[in-house]
């Protein structure tokens, strides 16, 4: 198996049931507002899924959260803001790996998937068919895949947001069945993008 997403220089093997754990983590602190907990998991993630180095993991995680900050409000959030620290942390990981080759390109495509998501809670009809096209494109950028090759980890990320969304309309309750559902749903996502970046 490959050491991290990019395929060099991990610390640790990557196992998709771990960093599938660590997100879930996340997102269920994103919909708590807990930032402290979320900046936790995402330095996991970053660690055990780029295999950055700890001062590359801790600018890298720091830019995301800060990002995920400025998006999160309703209706009163910073789009533009958070595409700028989303550049900044697709900057670190391609000063690493050289993937993705346009940072700038990766966080418009980043914020954009969040927008789409956004729209389509707003709306009540889930994630949608427009949602896995904005994820698949997004791993397009990241990674340099080709989007037939993304799409089976949209499918299943798509399928873990709509889990996270009944989550958050029926009250976000820590005990919920529905948070070990979400989990499995990433896992499936991270097993196809692993699959796709070795293909």
């Amino acid at each position: 198996m490959d050491s991290n997403l990019f395929g060099r220089g991990g610390l640790r093997p990557c196992d998709p049931g771990h960093l599938a754990g660590l997100e879930c983590a996340a997102w269920v602190a994103y919909y708590q507002r807990q930032w402290l907990r979320l900046l936790v998991a995402s330095i996991g993630l970053l660690r055990s899924g780029a295999g950055l180095s700890w001062l590359h993991t801790m600018r890298a995680a720091w830019f995301a959260l800060r990002a995920i900050q400025l998006w999160a409000p309703i209706p009163r959030n910073d789009p533009d803001g958070a595409r700028r620290y989303m550049r900044r942390f697709y900057a670190v990981v391609s000063a690493v790996y050289g993937q993705p080759t346009d940072p700038a390109e990766s966080a418009w495509l980043e914020v954009e998937w969040w927008r789409v998501h956004r729209v389509a809670q707003q709306e009540t009809h889930g994630p949608s068919a427009e949602l896995e096209h904005a994820l698949s494109q997004l791993y397009v950028s990241v990674f340099g895949m080709a989007e037939s090759d993304a799409r089976p980890a949209a499918a299943h990320r798509c399928r873990a947001m709509e889990i996270s969304d009944q989550w958050v309309a029926q009250g976000r309750r820590p005990d919920s069945h529905l948070i070990a559902q979400e989990r499995d749903a990433l896992v499936q996502s991270y097993e196809a993008l692993f699959a796709a970046v070795r293909s």
